[in-house]
């Protein structure tokens, strides 16, 4: 799953976070589907990291791969 997720995030990189300054690593994925990432340039520190992390970035996953079940920032 790892290599589906690693996928979907390179998108989000390129297609959300990057065009604002931000970027994402993928750090971790979990046998029962949770995703752990670290956010890096402008997204650290950013009041809407959260809202786009949630709202964005988890649902996105979520769409695009059902087995993930949550997605944690480190």
């Amino acid at each position: 799953m790892r290599e589906q997720v690693e996928k979907v995030i390179e998108q989000l990189r390129v297609h959300v976070v990057q065009p604002d300054g931000g970027d994402l690593e993928l750090v971790n994925v979990t046998d029962d589907g949770v995703v752990t990432i670290r956010l890096h340039g402008a997204c650290v520190g950013c009041a809407s990291s959260t809202t786009t992390l949630r709202n964005g970035i988890e649902r996105y996953l979520r769409h695009k791969l059902p087995q993930v079940t949550q997605v944690v920032a480190e």
